[in-house]
């Protein structure tokens, strides 16, 4: 008898360590690496641009334009072909003029290689089977960090002929993967660094905080502290010295409870609405109806009487019914203050999601609605 009590008991606390590890699975599923709602100042893309002609289009290129004639009249010149630009004027239907972009990431190193984005600046048609020549790319600097070149993949196509042709997602803008080889680094020299500012991507005093306070339980000391709602400072504990990127990483790991606001997002041109997780309401009722107001004309012919003691003439005159028709609409009450008892009763009233942002709009004036309403 004492031996099934004891097997009873064991399987008790058997049943309560999975239950706890279950919600510690849970509460940890629930949290949100720092990585994914934070960045660490310095460690960003940069910006390139340039200038370049797109050549082997078949005849889809720009049709003229000055800026277009010089662009190859110059790329000409620099290959030791000597011509004017008005001489070429209205004959290279199968170039185009284009901007290149790509970003350069933090501490890549040269001889690596960038996907870059090709955007026609004229009025070519299609950049479908083009090769874009060397195109030094800068920065804002003005100084060249990469220079692209290879053929341009559009994933789409023109077909046809004027007034007749067919076109696939949009032919004027293509990439070429690894298409810019990376001739300069941006110099960021993240191991001297002795303090680090995590920068948050969505502004919250509460996120911040405990962001701080996991860093610095994971540090084991007082190295961390908000400095506003987005900005968390970091002091390089010593034993990080020199190994601030090791420190980084640790950094990124680690899980954090992400407060949100309480909001509402409401795109009026499209109708659609976004109802965040810990919006509540008050208790309240809901009546939604329409009023349908038709009016009809129709003409009716009048004919003079027969053997009247003076002529007359037919008339046609107007008849106008209207009919106003309003849509018998019940009251709701809502209860229990949750978005899903809201959404619930929203769906009983059959409303569309234009009604239902006249209808958010209404309890948000009202006071009952405890959310930012934002309207798009």
């Amino acid at each position: 008898m004492a031996m099934r009590r004891e097997d009873a008991i064991m399987k008790t606390i058997r049943y309560l360590i999975l239950i706890l590890l279950v919600l510690s699975v849970t509460t940890d599923a629930m949290a949100e690496r720092i990585k994914d709602i934070a960045t660490f100042s310095g460690v960003r893309g940069n910006d390139l641009v340039g200038f370049g002609v797109v050549v082997g289009l078949h005849g889809t290129g720009d049709r003229g334009g000055t800026f277009t004639t010089q662009a190859v009249a110059n790329m000409l010149t620099r290959m030791g072909i000597s011509v004017a630009p008005e001489d070429i004027e209205g004959q290279i239907r199968n170039a185009a003029t284009v901007i290149v972009t790509a970003r350069l990431p933090t501490m890549i190193k040269p001889g690596s290689k960038l996907d870059v984005q090709v955007s026609s600046i004229g009025d070519a048609r299609s950049l479908q089977g083009g090769v874009l020549l060397t195109t030094p790319l800068k920065g804002p600097d003005n100084v060249v960090y990469a220079v692209a070149q290879g053929p341009v993949s559009i994933g789409g196509f023109v077909g046809g002929a004027p007034g007749a042709h067919v076109v696939k997602n949009h032919p004027n803008v293509g990439r070429i993967p690894n298409g810019a080889i990376v001739e300069r680094e941006v110099p960021v020299h993240l191991n001297a660094k002795n303090r680090l500012n995590l920068l948050l991507k969505m502004q919250d005093i509460t996120t911040a905080m405990r962001i701080a306070d996991s860093i610095n339980e994971r540090l084991v000391g007082n190295f961390a502290r908000p400095e506003s709602p987005s900005v968390v400072s970091v002091i390089v504990p010593d034993q990080f010295r020199g190994r601030v990127v090791e420190l980084m990483a640790e950094i990124e790991l680690l899980r954090v409870d992400v407060d949100r606001v309480a909001r509402v997002v409401i795109n009026e041109r499209t109708g659609t609405v976004v109802i965040g997780e810990n919006v509540t309401i008050d208790p309240i009722a809901i009546a939604h109806g329409g009023l349908t107001i038709e009016i009809s004309v129709e003409y009716e012919v009048i004919h003079p009487p027969p053997f009247a003691p003076e002529p007359g003439a037919t008339v046609i005159l107007p008849k106008i019914e209207v009919v106003a028709e309003e849509i018998m609409a019940p009251l709701f009450e809502v209860r229990g203050a949750t978005v899903g008892e809201l959404v619930k009763a929203l769906n009983v009233l059959g409303v569309t999601p234009r009604d239902l942002v006249a209808i958010l709009q209404a309890i948000k004036a009202s006071g009952s609605l405890h959310a930012e309403l934002v309207i798009m």
